[in-house]
């Protein structure tokens, strides 16, 4: 299943742990009017090595390999590439809290078990509610969701591993 639409393009890049280069890499892609749609910075298996994954939209080629080749010229990147969308596994996490009353709270279970999603936190008149998968499965569930009254909402962004070595 191609979890990441065409249209989007997933750029992952190893960084040393560094001040602002974060910054500096989000600003380059905006500079090229690219707008970035989901951005995730985490620690890797290396110390002191950061990998910052990029989803970002309107890709024409031409202007996605000048960003690439932009990044690669900064001082505190080790390497980029942009992932294959149909060989990439990629995922997200969902954390959302609804406001559910007695008659709801059944319905939502039900809609937690199809997804897979797991209620971490229960009230009297509110559940928190975990789902991680592909960023369309989040989006289903978001669309049945919206039927209740939702208080708050937290999507950490993409992340995504490339199949096989």
């Amino acid at each position: 299943m191609d979890m990441i639409q065409n249209s989007r393009k997933v750029i992952s890049i190893l960084v040393d742990n560094k001040p602002n280069t974060l910054a500096r890499i989000s600003s380059l892609v905006g500079r090229r009017n690219y707008n970035i749609e989901t951005i995730t910075a985490s620690e890797t298996h290396m110390s002191g090595v950061t990998l910052i994954t990029l989803v970002v939209t309107d890709t024409d080629p031409d202007v996605l390999d000048q960003i690439v080749a932009h990044i690669e010229k900064l001082e505190p990147v080790r390497e980029v590439h942009v992932m294959d969308n149909t060989g990439g596994l990629y995922r997200e996490l969902l954390l959302l809290k609804v406001l559910v009353d007695k008659q709801a709270r059944s319905s939502v279970v039900e809609i937690c078990e199809v997804f897979r999603a797991k209620i971490i936190d229960l009230s009297k008149s509110s559940m928190i509610i975990e789902l991680t998968g592909e960023p369309s499965k989040l989006d289903g569930f978001m669309d049945l969701m919206h039927e209740y009254e939702l208080v708050e909402v937290c999507r950490t962004g993409v992340t995504g591993m490339n199949r096989g070595i």
